[in-house]
């Protein structure tokens, strides 16, 4: 047995610390971030390792894949509008049906809504007022998710620029809107809390995950986009990288 997955990645990283010799701890450095992320395998169909996150990096990584999709959005709107024969209705289908499991019911009801936006409302100052935003575009993105579902449940849209449109004004949004969670909204709720808080709030936040997905939610989400992209020719990260400048 892999001895990763027979520890609990809430209580392994307080046994690391409780036995490391030497190991020096500050509240500039959190040791659990070193134990972050995934595997290559999680993408490949592998069994992960499993990985000690803080709360907020729960979240900043759930928007990590929320961003992926936004990429298959911004890629298939781009190759309908070039009447492009690699338009995968089927694929776009599939990544919005997972922005809504994922993203809207779990990621933005579950979380967002319930635990983060009504602490940061409370803070006072400017970024207070972020959580009335940020909730009327989670519902304007759910009429949006609603269309797109609509849309591609078949052969293919009966406006394919209209969809096109759709998903463009979708990813404009969701850009700007996950980067304020990530630099404004989610630094500001860490504040409103103490460490112990914290922690209580990652474990609350894998209960949260197991009830709706079971184990390893969050990498399961991964192995779905990993698997969408394939499908449309996106899994290569070397195809995104700028080309030279011409002089």
């Amino acid at each position: 047995m892999d001895l990763c997955n027979s520890i609990n990645r809430r209580n392994f990283i307080a046994g690391t610390a409780l036995s490391g010799a030497g190991l020096i701890l500050s509240g500039s450095l959190d040791v659990r971030r070193s134990f972050a992320g995934q595997t290559a395998s999680s993408e490949e169909g592998g069994k992960p390792m499993e990985m000690e996150v803080t709360a907020t990096e729960d979240l900043m990584r759930e928007h990590g894949v929320l961003r992926r999709i936004l990429i298959v959005y911004s890629e298939s709107a781009r190759r309908i509008r070039q009447a492009s024969p690699d338009v995968i209705y089927e694929s776009i289908n599939k990544a919005a049906d997972l922005f809504r499991r994922f993203g809207e019911n779990y990621h933005e009801k579950a979380l967002e809504e319930t635990y983060i936006f009504p602490a940061v409302s409370k803070t006072g100052g400017e970024v207070s007022d972020y959580p009335e935003i940020l909730v009327a575009q989670h519902r304007r993105g759910r009429e949006i998710t609603d269309y797109i579902l609509a849309a591609t449940n078949g052969k293919g849209p009966t406006d394919g620029p209209k969809l096109a449109s759709v998903m463009e004004a979708f990813v404009r949004m969701y850009r700007p809107h996950a980067a304020r969670e990530d630099t404004v909204v989610f630094p500001a709720w860490k504040q409103t809390m103490s460490q112990e808080q914290l922690d209580e709030m990652g474990e609350k936040f894998e209960e949260i995950e197991h009830e709706q997905f079971g184990e390893d939610g969050f990498v399961k989400a991964v192995r779905q986009i990993a698997a969408i992209e394939k499908q449309l020719g996106l899994a290569s990260l070397s195809q995104f990288t700028a080309p030279p400048i011409k002089m």
